[in-house]
């Protein structure tokens, strides 16, 4: 026991329920003691630890105060006694979510049954004074909280909370009960996410989100670059490809100008002719302007009546239109009228709908009513002839107490499993466990040897084992020791066929690694050894050329690769050297049969009972020669011991066996107990609920009376008075009508307008027809006489008057001069550019309009891109620094944390590593940590997930991982719940001598373990602090607990037990 000077740190625990926190302090033999919980001295906390938990109607808590060490916090308790209450307790007094919790998700679950307000305080050590947060909650799920004494919001708490590095929603910090699975279910960014937050400094989270959005912006610059400068190809190319058609543009532009100018001059050669005709014609001109005056005066009278018609006709049109409006108008009207009285008859529709409605209510009424009546006067019927009924009540108390009785006997059987339960585990712990021994005694023996036959390779080997690290691939020890013959029959054949230098050579997997191991060995050291290595391709998994069943006719019965275990890669290497997959093994009936075996094309190597053929065939002569010879004993691979050591070692494999059995009859005996307990138990129910049943049923009889009577009485309350509503009906369905036959008498007064405003509107049409068709018979006659000069006359004038107008505009063009001056030199000038201009064909008209927009577009693009690729350029300088900032100080701490795992690892003789793992270097957003183990020697490295390893792996993977992170720790504690539940025992007590080991430096931070039980014979630390949780109906009261009295007593049972 650890010296009593020391100050103990006591955890001080009260309550006024059922339920307390007592901690003794831990007994015995040579291990040292382990203080339970103190409030320990300012300067052994760090920053934000726990210094106080205290809990009043919280959870199974009615009243309790928890003081925690600074260092390790082991919390033992049996399952259900509120070691989880105190990890909730800190989870929600920290303003943590329920969800974390995976208990419920309204904190009024939380508050212990029977009462309605449940509170917690914790106290925080904090430089300058500490912190203590209250939060009452309610069943209503509200919440109250105070800092330091002070009321304040939830949003106050969490700053504070925040600014102490206290993460409860981080698994790497806070790890409950129920979110044990969830660990390994994380994937790699989220487990480096949650590492950045718990270990990492405090920019590194922030800094790899702004990465994270740098590059997302940067992808949006690429995007834009790469888009920008694809379309610019794109214009160059286009503009480039319209280069020509624009010159092929403008050379046919040049023959239609020279078209349009000749086409110009042709009527300047022909003006010459009419020129000279001009005169006359002006003279004419004259003479037609005075005949025409005087057909004028002549046909004075005539257009005079012609505009009297005119006059006439502009005011009958103009009735014409207003008839017109009118008629349309009354029209629409009548229109609208018509659908109001479409309305009025859907609405009489539905009054009668309604009505029959109402009858098809009363006819179901009805119904109901007399169904009623029936159910009342069968159930009257029931009721009275259920008499007067014994009374059971006796029987009933009687199957109760033996129910009562049973449940006891029930309970006792329970205890009684669970006890055998618990021995048979301990008698198949300690049966693995003389097989692990057997194991370790048959390897020992085997280095024993081998350190004999060959020193240098055993001095190898030990330097291996202590600078494993050093390596990047598989390392495998020589084959001697590796190599695990299923029978020691099969060694023989084995130790045959592989050559010695192999088997204590040192197998690896990658080739630098093999030359460094020599440049250690063989160079510095002076050491003798063999070094191979494995296929770059893995030939492990080859098939035979034939399989073993086409041999079984000649007595061979297995290929030599189906008799040993080995790791893959020195299998890998067996097959690709000695082909092991392909050499089979026969027996005597193979001897016997030799000679046909030999005359098989695909056997070269074979073995029989005891000699090694190798045939071998000739390429001239096809002769067929054989080179047999005999078996050497194995020397290696067969380790012969003590036979004395070994019947013992059987022998309590066959007690452990025997005792196992045992146990699985008497369990077998238990349960069959149970079940016919379960049979009877069932029978006294069903008998009690019969009696229960009957003696209810005149009680159940007379409530559905009763109710059905209610029922019939509300029924005829609400009955429907079908004569007043038909009355009603009748009365709506006559003011609709009368209402249809106001609007009737509307709509016949419209039509009959419509129709007389038709009759007046044809009126006025005949009259305008008649006063149409004078006028035209009076325009006729009048031009009939003037027509034929005046045409001619001023077809004349115009045709003078254009050539005048056409020369005028062309005196100006100098190319006229350029130009021939007769009619047919212009025609065959003319002839010549039309064929040349129609050769041009396939031009559009706005290919230069578009190559001039286009070049506009180009250079507004290229300096366009120039600045989105500066930007681009001066963003990605920006990226560069951040990510320095970012992932060195990352790849550093992730060093760290392998170095840490892997040691952790290889303490526990299993691998485990962690690294950096993102597919593209420049996608931040891909960034995780991956977490590979092997806890087996042939196995592989695979990565921790929720599906490959087994429960009790990923527990260890994730304790140790939690470790790792330990001394590394920026947050001020950490919680694991309940983690070693699916560890075996030697896991669990390997992994809780390095939690002890580093969660007792005064470098690392607060811990809290939670535990059900502990094993026996651990070893406790002094640092450590165990808080012992227990409660039932015979626990005391803390203010009852005498810690001094309890120590005696220990005392005096030591020395009553201590042998004389």
């Amino acid at each position: 026991m650890a010296d009593r000077s020391k100050r103990q740190r006591i955890s001080r625990a009260a309550s006024t329920s059922q339920v307390t926190n007592n901690v003794p302090p831990m007994f015995g033999g040579s291990q040292p003691d382990a203080r339970v919980a103190s409030d320990g001295e300012p300067g052994s906390f760090v920053e934000g630890s726990i210094l106080r938990i205290a809990m009043n109607n919280f959870l199974t808590y009615e009243l309790a105060v928890v003081n925690p060490g600074a260092n390790l916090n082991m919390i033992v308790g049996a399952n259900g006694t509120g070691k989880s209450s105190i990890v909730c307790a800190i989870c929600l007094g920290l303003a943590g979510k329920t969800a974390l919790l995976g208990r419920g998700d309204k904190i009024g679950l939380f508050v212990k049954r029977g009462c309605s307000r449940g509170s917690i305080e914790i106290e925080l050590y904090k430089n300058g004074g500490n912190v203590v947060i209250n939060r009452e909650i309610s069943t209503e799920n509200l919440s109250q909280w105070t800092l330091n004494g002070k009321s304040c919001s939830q949003k106050v708490v969490e700053e504070e909370v925040k600014g102490l590095q206290i993460q409860v929603s981080n698994l790497c910090q806070f790890l409950p009960q129920e979110k044990v699975g969830e660990f390994a279910k994380m994937s790699r960014i989220e487990l480096l996410e949650a590492t950045e937050k718990s270990v990492g400094p405090p920019e590194m989270y922030t800094y790899h989100c702004e990465l994270k959005n740098f590059r997302g912006r940067e992808r949006e610059l690429e995007n834009t670059v790469n888009e920008k400068a694809a379309f610019l190809e794109r214009a160059k190319q286009k503009n480039e490809s319209n280069k020509l058609d624009m010159n092929r543009y403008y050379e046919k532009k040049r023959h239609l100008d020279m078209i349009e100018l000749l086409e110009k001059k042709k009527p300047w050669v022909e003006f010459e002719a009419v020129r000279k005709e001009h005169e006359s014609v002006k003279t004419e001109r004259e003479e037609v302007k005075k005949r025409l005056s005087s057909l004028k005066q002549t046909h004075g009278p005539m257009l005079k009546k012609i505009q009297l018609i005119n006059n006439q006709l502009e005011p009958i049109e103009a009735q014409i239109k207003t008839k017109t409006f009118d008629i349309k108008e009354a029209a629409r009207k009548c229109k609208a009228r018509r659908d109001q009285l479409d309305r009025k008859q859907k609405e009489i529709d539905d009054i009668k709908q309604a009505l029959n409605l109402k009858h098809t209510e009363k006819v179901d009424e009805e119904k109901r009513i007399a169904n009623t009546k029936t159910i009342i006067d069968d159930l009257q019927k029931e009721l009275a002839t259920v008499g007067e009924q014994p009374d059971v009540a006796p029987r009933i108390d009687a199957i109760s107490v033996e129910l009562r009785g049973h449940q006891e006997e029930r309970a006792r059987l329970d205890g009684e499993k669970s006890d055998i339960r618990r021995e048979k585990d301990n008698m198949v712990a300690e049966s693995k466990s003389v097989r692990l021994n057997d194991m370790n005694n048959m390897m020992k023996a085997k280095e024993d040897k081998l350190k004999v036959r060959h020193k240098d390779t055993f001095t190898a080997i030990q330097w291996l084992r202590q600078n494993r690290q050093l390596f990047s691939g598989n390392v495998h020890e020589p084959m001697l020791l590796v190599l695990n013959v299923k029978d020691p029959r099969f060694a023989k054949y084995v130790e045959t066929h592989i050559a010695f230098n192999d088997l204590r050579g040192f197998l690896f997997e990658k080739r630098e690694d093999m030359e460094a191991f020599m440049k250690e060995v063989r160079d510095k050291l002076k050491l003798r050894v063999n070094s191979i290595l494995a296929p770059a391709v893995s030939c492990a998994n080859k098939q035979p050329s034939r399989p073993i069943e086409s041999l079984k006719r000649f007595g061979f019965y297995s290929y030599l690769r189906e008799m040993f275990d080995a790791p893959t890669d020195v299998v890998s290497y067996l097959c690709h050297q000695y082909n092991v997959h392909d050499v089979p093994v026969g027996t005597a009936q193979t001897k016997a049969m030799i000679n046909k075996v030999i005359e098989e094309p695909y056997l070269k190597l074979i073995y029989t009972a005891e000699e090694r053929y190798v045939v071998k065939k000739s390429m001239y002569s096809n002769h067929v020669s054989t080179n047999n010879s005999q078996l050497r004993p194995s020397k290696f691979l067969t380790i012969s011991v003590d036979a004395e050591e070994k019947g013992q070692v059987e022998q309590q494999i066959q007690n452990c066996e025997r005792k196992i059995k045992d146990l699985d009859e008497r369990l077998a005996g238990l349960r069959e107990n149970f079940s016919i307990l379960e049979g009877r138990d069932n029978e006294l129910r069903n008998e009690k609920k019969g009696l229960l049943e009957q003696k209810g049923k005149k009680r159940q009889l007379e409530q559905k009376i009763a109710t059905k009577l209610d029922s019939l009485q509300q029924i005829e309350k609400n009955r429907v008075d079908l004569k007043k509503l038909e009355e009603d009906t009748k009365t709506k369905i006559g003011a609709v009508n009368a209402q249809k036959v106001a609007m009737m008498v509307e709509v016949m007064a419209q039509i009959k307008l419509r129709a007389s405003l038709s009759m007046l509107k044809v009126h006025l049409t005949l009259q305008t027809l008649g006063l149409t068709a004078e006028k035209t018979h009076l325009e006729g006659s009048c031009k009939d006489r003037q027509m034929n000069r005046m045409n001619s006359c001023v077809l004349c004038e115009c045709s003078v008057h254009w050539f005048s107008e056409e020369s005028q505009g062309l005196v100006s063009v100098q190319a006229f001069s350029t130009l021939p001056d007769t009619m047919e030199e212009l025609d065959a000038l003319l002839n010549e550019e039309c064929s040349r201009a129609e050769g041009f064909t396939g031009i559009r008209e706005n290919v230069v309009e578009e190559y001039n927009r286009r070049e506009v577009e180009i250079q507004n693009l290229e300096e366009e891109l120039g600045d989105l690729s500066e930007a681009l350029t001066t963003y990605r300088m920006n990226m560069s620094e951040a990510k320095e900032r970012w992932l060195n100080p990352l790849r550093t701490l992730i060093c760290q944390i392998n170095e840490r795992f892997g040691e952790y690892f290889r303490s526990m003789q299993c691998v485990g590593e962690v690294d950096l793992h993102s597919e593209k270097e420049e996608e931040y957003d891909k960034y995780g940590i991956r977490i590979r183990v092997k806890f087996h020697n042939s196995t592989e490295l695979h990565e921790l997930t929720a599906h490959h390893q087994s429960g009790g792996e990923r527990s260890v993977s994730t304790m140790l991982y939690l470790m790792a992170l330990q001394e590394l720790n920026r947050c001020p504690f950490r919680v694991v719940d309940e983690i070693n539940q699916g560890m075996d025992p030697i896991n669990e007590r390997r992994v809780f001598n390095i939690v002890v080991r580093t969660a007792c430096k005064e470098t690392t931070s607060q811990y809290f373990f939670i535990t059900p039980k502990l094993l026996q014979d651990l070893q406790y630390a002094e640092e450590m602090t165990v808080l012992c949780i227990h409660n039932g109906p015979q626990m005391l009261s803390p203010g009852d607990w005498d810690e001094k009295a309890f120590l005696r007593r220990i005392a005096r049972r030591k020395k009553r037990t201590k042998p004389e």
